[in-house]
């Protein structure tokens, strides 16, 4: 919503120096996991008052920030066990308004603790030195055949996956 505010009156100051009326745009969050915008995030396209002509050129609403986040991933429902593969396991404990702590043995032989960020895609962290993005998903995304069928999961990337028991 904070959003939509300063984008709102840029559209109708851009609109009252050229005459033609405000084009309509809204906003929604893209759904969890997805990576291309929603249907509903596309501008409609506008007219040019002075040539009469439309402007088929879609434009895309901004990318969600930390801070309106909260609203599409909540660390707070994520928060608790999840089960992997192998004794694999991850636990998910809220920490502050947009930030949680990521306890995981991601593999037979590594373990640790990490800070994460609550973001519109899910809850990033790093580990290794490399930026990682923990999202939900299903069992079948995760890519282990063990966790195929699940309902409740979170991804880090194909072959690391953890699932509500």
């Amino acid at each position: 919503m904070k959003q939509l505010i300063p984008l709102a009156a840029t559209v109708l100051s851009l609109a009252a120096c050229n005459g033609a009326p405000p084009a309509t745009t809204t906003n929604s969050m893209t759904s969890a996991g997805a990576t291309e915008p929603g249907a509903d995030n596309i501008a409609a396209p506008e007219t040019d008052a002075s040539t009469g002509m439309v402007n088929a050129t879609p434009t895309v609403a901004p990318a969600a920030s930390p801070t309106t986040a909260a609203a599409s991933v909540d660390a707070k429902k994520w928060a608790g066990r999840w089960i992997g593969v192998e004794g694999t396991y991850l636990n998910v404990t809220p920490t502050g308004a947009n930030t949680a702590s990521l306890e995981m043995q991601y593999d037979l032989d590594n373990k640790g603790t990490y800070p994460a960020t609550v973001t519109a895609e899910g809850l990033r962290f790093t580990r290794g030195g490399e930026e990682m993005l923990l999202r939900p998903s299903d069992g079948d995304a995760t890519g282990l055949k063990w966790l195929a069928g699940k309902k409740d999961c979170l991804t880090v990337k194909s072959g690391e996956g953890y699932c509500r028991a």
